[in-house]
């Protein structure tokens, strides 16, 4: 297994790039994003999950280290020659130096680049589907039923952090805690960046060939 990473900052669409990529090619590619990887690895009550379930109860944040621990648990369960699209971690240099230090191989990082006027309009459209995740856009990527997930029927909901405020909060720990990432990485000569306002399918296959 190899690692591709995806930067950009919060609504540049790094999942919906890879969650589609990975629905279109489940044999090769494998999206694990921070969230999910943490939810799962509770569920499944790996030692790693057991101590971020701890870390949680007591109203802790998750330790850097658990979360590349989980990653590894990925690693180590998947078999043949599978990708995996890793979003939302690292977050900092310091998380992609622990993710170093547990042997990932890392085959690019590739940046998805928007400006941030035009991530706070696209958030303004974010839906989500509470019970499956699919994520949409009224504009961009509009469900086929209004307000109705497409894959399981569910309605759809507006996350409470997609607000414009919370959007601007987020917008300035990327920029403060994230954003070094670009020219750490560009310096290992593994980072490629993108165009992410071009619409979903460009943008999947853009990131594809940049991969």
């Amino acid at each position: 297994m190899n690692i591709v990473i995806l930067l950009g900052a919060p609504g540049s669409g790094k999942g919906t790039i890879a969650s589609r990529l990975a629905a279109d090619d489940p044999q090769h590619l494998k999206h694990v994003s921070s969230g999910d990887l943490l939810r799962g690895a509770v569920a499944k009550g790996t030692p790693a999950g057991q101590a971020a379930k701890a870390a949680m109860d007591a109203g802790q944040l998750v330790a850097d280290e658990l979360i590349a621990a989980m990653i590894k648990d990925v690693i180590d369960e998947t078999e043949g020659e599978v990708t995996m699209l890793l979003d939302g971690f690292p977050r900092n240099v310091k998380q992609a130096e622990i993710l170093e230090g547990i042997g990932a191989k890392i085959r690019s990082v590739v940046l998805v680049d928007v400006a941030d006027e035009a991530i706070t309009d696209r958030i303004a459209g974010r839906r989500t589907c509470p019970k499956c995740k699919a994520g949409y856009n009224v504009t961009a990527l509009p469900p086929k039923v209004e307000g109705i997930c497409d894959h399981c029927g569910t309605a759809l909901v507006v996350r409470a952090d997609d607000n414009p405020e919370t959007v601007r909060d987020r917008l300035r720990v990327y920029h403060a805690q994230t954003e070094p990432l670009i020219e750490y990485y560009r310096q290992k000569g593994l980072l490629r960046t993108i165009d992410g306002d071009q619409g979903p399918e460009k943008n999947a296959a853009a990131f594809k060939a940049a991969m």
